[in-house]
């Protein structure tokens, strides 16, 4: 027994539909990832291959859809491309609608190229072990098999990188400018018991909450502290950091140290800035 459910166009467009209601009201991520992974690396692709070759002589069903994966790997990267030189950009909700538009469009043209054949060569998708290849020579069979594992292991790969992403580098960044938020202007010329002022900037991209403190030295002397500074992943601050000396010299070394969630030991080496102080 054949079932037929014609070229499968209509299901992928339900499908997108409901992807777009998904993200555009956030429901489920679970539904986010499960829908938006075959909407980026087969929808756009499956719709081009059935506008392309809407009968079902030449490309059997194996080969469509490691064309639909192929496609939708090149298509994809180009739609991004256009958006990019857009003044919309790439963003989530413009990706959507550009990937959505692409597919939409040629499903259209899929459809009336194949309305516009006789039933007996349409494509349909059916329910049957011929689809496979079974029952065409051995090397039919032994390619479909070998498109279908690659197939799959493609699948089985991108789940595993979307369920167990992998963690960048982990580290924290300090940096000094001057008041005017540029790296220029550092103070450079004090007196004794005047103020010397710069911006001090903390990122974390330590991948979890970091409580900081930035411990200022004059002369290996503990000057000033500011802290706690609480910073989720990959969020920063900024604020004015003062200092003041308290003897005179030339080329005293002002050191700003950055420590994490109460350790005794600095992140790393001191950023230093050089102050000639007179009397």
């Amino acid at each position: 027994m054949r079932i037929r459910i014609g070229n499968g166009l209509l299901l992928l467009n339900l499908l997108v539909i409901v992807l777009a209601v998904i993200i555009i009201f956030p429901i489920s991520d679970v539904l986010r990832i499960i829908l938006g992974t075959p909407f980026v690396f087969f929808f756009p692709g499956y719709a081009l291959v059935a506008a392309l070759f809407p009968k079902k002589e030449g490309v059997g069903g194996i080969e469509r859809v490691a064309l639909s994966f192929g496609l939708s790997i090149a298509v994809v990267p180009l739609i991004g491309l256009i958006l990019n030189a857009t003044p919309w950009g790439i963003g989530l909700e413009s990706s959507l609608y550009s990937i959505a538009s692409f597919i939409f469009i040629t499903s259209i043209i899929a459809w009336f190229r194949w309305r516009r054949l006789p039933a007996s060569k349409r494509f349909n998708i059916e329910f049957q072990m011929t689809m496979l290849g079974w029952g065409k020579s051995v090397w039919d069979k032994a390619l479909s098999v070998v498109l279908a594992l690659t197939i799959l292991g493609a699948l089985a790969t991108v789940g595993y990188v979307i369920a167990v992403p992998k963690v960048g580098e982990s580290f924290s960044e300090l940096y000094i400018l001057g008041l005017e938020g540029k790296a220029v202007d550092y103070p450079s010329e004090l007196v004794v018991g005047e103020e010397g002022r710069v911006i001090v900037g903390i990122t974390n991209n330590e991948h979890k909450t970091v409580s900081y403190r930035v411990e200022v030295r004059i002369g290996g002397e503990k000057n000033n502290e500011i802290g706690p500074i609480v910073l989720e992943h990959d969020d920063g601050w900024e604020g004015e950091v003062s200092f003041v000396p308290q003897v005179p010299g030339e080329n005293q070394s002002v050191e700003f140290l950055l420590y994490r969630n109460g350790e005794t030991e600095p992140c790393f080496e001191p950023l230093r800035l050089c102050v000639n102080v007179t009397q």
